[in-house]
Formats: C-alpha cells, structure tokens, sequence
C-alpha cells in the first residue's frame, strides 16, 4: 500500500522539482547574461547574432570599470550607506517591535495601522517632497540625504515583522529573568535579542538590498558634489550620447552584484529560519 502511494506522488514530486528548477533557471538566466557579457570582446557584444557563450573571454570590461575615476569612492559610499541602514534599522526596529508588543499604550493600535499605510505609499510619490525636506535641513549632497530616506521607508516593514517574533517569546521566559534578578535591559539584549536575531536577518537583507541598489534618491539628491555618489551612479559613466559601453555596464553591474550575494551567503542560513518563524507567526 505504501508502495502504491510512493508511485503515485512521485510523478508529482518530479513535476515540482521540475517547475522548481526551471524557476530557478529563469531566475539565474539574467545574471548568467550579465556575467557572460561583462567577460564578452566587444565584438562579440555587438554581434547581431548573440551567442549564450564566448570563445575568447576578455577582462577589459572590467579594467575599464576599475580605472573609472573615483569609482572605489561610489563603493565605499554605497557600503557607509547600506551599512548605516542596516545597523540603524536592525536597532531601532528592534527597540521598537519591543515597545508595541510588550507594552500597552494609548494608539498603539493606530501605529501599528500608520506601519501598514507607511508601505503602501510608492517612494516616487515622495521624493519631490523628500527633496524639498533635504535641501530644508542642508543636507543635499551629503549621504545622509540617502541614509535617511531609506532608514524611513524600510522600517515599517521592519517593526511589523519583528512584532511576530517579539510576540512569540512567551511572556513566563520573561518573567523567569525577572524573578531571577534580571533588569529590564539586561532581559532585553541578553536574552530577547538572540530569539528575535533571525528575523533582525532577515529584515536587514532586504533594506541592505534596497539602499546597496538605490538609484532614484543618489539622482534626486546628490547634485553637484560627486565624491558624495554612490555606485549606482557610476553606470551613468558608460551611457554615452554617441554609443552605450554594455561591457563596462555589465561589468559594473556584476561588481554591484556580487556585495549582494556575498551578504546573502553569509546569512542564508538565519535568514531562512527567520522566513520561516515568520511565517509560522
């Protein structure tokens, strides 16, 4: 009987693992490109007739992108952004989460609704009005014309999920630290901030992803002063009036790149079981 059973899911096991691989292909497909003609002469990229591989890979691309000026600047002004996004909202999304899930205050509810609205409104809709903000408070051309914007727009989504994982740590292991001489401090970073650190993972890949790729507020708000931009901007080098650079571009987009799947290497791990508590919350 559970022979028969065996047989009869396995043609739907081999469909799903098929459907599973041919997403993942589709997904890979675009960077596999990129890569491919980042390494490709530029005759071969300018062929009409492209070809899913290359016979003479070539690294000029690259040197081209690396002897850009100030390009290790833009990197090192994309790493200070994301790296303050990540670290400020980690921190305070965290602090926060605390506060609407282990305290009741009056319009704690309301907050918690504005955190819902706050992610429905699209970032184009406000970056005239952040703009004018900016340049109110002196800081165009600066980068925390960038870090600030997004720290706002990432820490919405940042609290409401931190919330389910703050909410499942059960109140008796709280009370367990008091009795036990805890302070409330203390219970906070010794004991809730590992619990909830999968799910910290997790909302900090998606803002280190969201501020490494920014192109739209490092156009809108670093004007006149370069040596404030960030990587993103360093592409707009190799769009030119006559003839586009597409090896220098793929080129510069794979160095883009590979800081994000570095960082999604290092917390794969915590970052699926922060997935998965979430959506077991």
């Amino acid at each position: 009987m559970h022979g028969v059973r065996r047989i009869l899911r396995q043609p739907w096991r081999l469909a799903a693992d098929a459907t599973a691989l041919l997403a993942a292909a589709v997904v890979a497909f675009p960077l596999y490109w990129m890569v491919l003609s980042a390494l490709k002469p530029a005759g071969e990229i300018e062929s009409t007739r492209p070809r899913p591989w290359t016979s003479a890979p070539s690294l000029d691309s690259f040197r081209r992108v690396f002897e850009q000026h100030d390009f290790g600047r833009y990197f090192l002004n994309s790493c200070v952004v994301a790296g303050s996004v990540v670290v400020l909202s980690a921190l305070i999304a965290f602090l926060a989460a605390t506060a609407v899930t282990r305290f009741r205050f009056r319009f704690r509810t309301t907050l918690l609704v504005m955190f819902l609205i706050a992610q429905m409104v699209p970032v184009e809709a406000l970056t005239i009005p952040l703009f004018f903000l900016m340049r109110d408070f002196g800081q165009l051309n600066t980068l925390g014309s960038l870090i600030l914007p997004h720290l706002a727009f990432s820490l919405p989504f940042a609290i409401w999920m931190l919330r389910g994982f703050v909410k499942a740590v059960p109140d008796a292991l709280e009370e367990a630290a008091y009795i036990d001489g805890a302070s409330r401090a203390r219970f906070l970073w010794r004991i809730l901030f590992p619990l909830v650190l999968p799910g910290l993972v997790a909302t900090s890949v998606f803002s280190f992803i969201s501020a490494w790729n920014d192109f739209l507020f490092a156009k809108s708000f670093i004007i006149s002063d370069t040596s404030q931009s960030t990587l993103p901007m360093a592409l707009l080098v190799f769009f030119k009036p006559d003839e586009n650079d597409w090896g220098g571009i793929m080129a510069a987009s794979t160095v883009m790149t590979l800081p994000v799947l570095v960082f999604f290497v290092l917390v794969q791990r915590r970052l699926v079981s922060g997935l998965g508590g979430a959506v077991k919350d």
